[in-house]
C-alpha cells in the first residue's frame, strides 16, 4: 500500500503489529524474541497495559463537518507529523542487527521523535548524525558525577533537543525467561542459544555483517576486552538506577534543553517533576518489565493528566500497540505517545524496511480512527472520550 502524498508505504502482508510480532518470532532466535516480548515475573502487568488501555472507548460524531484532518502535533516547539515517537530500548542490536540506526533513519524520514537509550547499540554521535541533531537521548543515571556530566555534554554537543532521565529502574526487573536464556547480567551464551542462532541464518549473517552488539555510547568509558563477567560488573558499578530530587537538580541546572522524566507512575512523582521545573513527564511502567504488581499505564496517565496537564507536558508509553491505542491514550489526556516493542517487532520482522513500515502502519490506523469519529486534529480526541470508567 502506498500514499505518495503522505510518505506512507507499507507491506500489505503485515497490516497489524500482531502480524509483525508473529513474523519477528519466526525470524529471530528465541532468546532475542523473549527478551523483546517478555515482561517481568508472570507478565501480569505486561498484559494489563494493553488490555486496560483497550477498555477506553471513543464516540463518533458522524453528522458534523470538521474539514481537513491532520495528525501534526506540536511538542516542545517542534511540529511532528504524528503524535507518536519511538521509545528508548536497550540492546536493540541483539534483536535485529543495526536496529537503532534503522529506526533513527525512519523517524527522521517521517518526522517523528526517536529516543536513544544509554544502553542500546548505537552511539549518541551516530544517531545524531542520522537524524540531523533531532534525536532525543535517555539517560540511565551514572553512579559518578564525572560520567554523568560527560555524557550530558556529549548529548549537548550532538544537538539533541530533549534529555530524558529514566526513574523506574531502581533495581533490575525479575525476568524469568532472560534468566533462563542467560541474558541477565552478566549475560551468558549457552549451547541452546548457539543452536537457536544456527536456526536463524539471516539473523546470524546480519550479525556477522554489523558485528556483535555493544553498548556503543558507553564504549569510551569501558575497559578494553571485557569478558562477559567483567561486563556485568562494569554495568552494575557504573549505573545507579535509583533516582531522587537531589540527583535530578544538578541535571536540571546543567541541561539547557528540554528535560523529561520517564517512568512516572504516581501523582507524587509527577508533583516532584513539576516542582523541579521539568518540561515533561512520560507516564510509563517500562513496558511491564519492572513491577508486575503495579498499575497499567493508562490508569495513572488519566489521573496525572487531569491534575498536572496544565503544568507539564504529559506523555505515555507502555502497552500501546496500534493507531486506535494511540487515539485512546491521547483522548485520556496524553499530549504525545511513544511505542517501543511495536517498532522492534517491525524491524525484527522486516529488517531495514521495518521502521518505515511500522510508522506508516500506525499513521494509517490513527488517521482512520480520527476520520471515523470525525475528529480533525489530535488535540480534539479528548472530546470523543466515552467516560465509562473512572481509573
Amino acid at each position: 500500500m502506498a500514499d505518495k502524498n503522505s510518505n506512507i508505504v507499507f507491506d500489505n502482508r503485515y497490516p497489524s503489529v500482531r502480524d509483525l510480532r508473529e513474523k519477528a518470532r519466526r525470524r529471530i532466535p528465541r532468546f532475542a524474541f523473549e527478551y523483546l516480548d517478555g515482561g517481568c515475573n508472570e507478565d501480569v502487568n505486561l498484559h494489563k497495559n494493553t488490555a486496560e488501555l483497550r477498555e477506553v472507548e471513543l464516540s463518533p460524531n458522524y453528522l458534523n463537518d470538521n474539514g481537513d484532518f491532520t495528525m501534526k502535533t506540536e511538542l516542545f516547539g517542534q511540529v511532528y507529523d504524528a503524535p507518536f515517537g519511538i521509545a528508548p530500548i536497550g540492546l536493540q542490536g541483539l534483536m535485529w542487527p543495526n536496529a537503532a540506526e534503522i529506526l533513527a533513519k525512519a523517524s527522521h524520514k517521517h518526522n517523528v521523535p526517536f529516543i536513544l537509550s544509554t544502553v542500546t547499540t548505537s552511539s549518541i554521535e551516530r544517531v545524531s548524525e542520522i537524524t540531523e541533531g533531532r534525536a532525543w537521548f535517555q539517560l540511565y543515571h551514572p553512579t559518578e558525577d564525572r560520567l554523568r556530566d560527560d555524557i550530558i555534554q556529549r548529548v549537548e554537543s550532538a544537538g539533541c533537543p530533549v534529555l530524558v532521565v529514566l526513574c523506574d529502574v531502581p533495581t533490575f526487573g525479575f525476568r524469568p525467561r532472560d534468566i533462563k536464556n542467560g541474558l541477565a547480567m552478566p549475560p551468558k551464551m549457552s549451547v541452546h542459544n548457539i543452536l537457536q542462532i544456527l536456526g536463524k541464518p539471516r539473523w546470524a549473517m546480519e550479525t556477522l555483517r554489523f558485528g556483535q552488539p555493544n553498548f556503543e555510547t558507553l564504549r569510551p568509558y569501558m575497559p578494553r576486552n571485557l569478558n562477559l563477567n567483567e561486563l556485568g560488573k562494569f554495568m552494575d558499578e557504573t549505573f545507579s538506577g535509583r533516582l531522587n530530587e537531589e540527583k535530578i537538580k544538578p541535571i536540571r541546572d546543567m541541561w539547557k534543553g528540554k528535560l523529561v522524566l520517564k517512568g512516572v507512575s504516581s501523582e507524587e512523582d509527577a508533583e516532584i517533576a513539576v516542582r523541579l521545573g521539568l518540561d515533561g513527564i512520560i507516564v510509563s511502567n517500562h513496558g511491564g518489565r519492572q513491577l508486575d504488581a503495579g498499575e497499567s499505564t493508562i490508569k495513572p496517565l488519566t489521573r496525572i493528566a487531569k491534575e498536572f496537564g496544565d503544568k507539564v507536558t504529559v506523555m505515555m508509553d507502555s502497552g500501546i500497540r496500534s493507531g486506535p491505542d494511540i487515539a485512546r491514550t491521547i483522548a485520556c489526556g496524553a499530549s504525545f505517545t511513544f511505542l517501543g516493542r511495536s517498532f522492534m517487532y517491525g524491524v525484527s520482522a522486516l529488517g531495514k524496511k521495518g521502521g518505515n513500515h511500522t510508522i506508516s502502519l500506525l499513521k494509517v490506523q490513527l488517521r482512520q480512527v480520527m476520520e471515523q469519529v470525525n475528529c480533525n486534529n489530535v488535540a480534539s480526541l479528548a472530546n470523543h472520550l466515552v467516560r465509562q470508567k473512572k481509573f
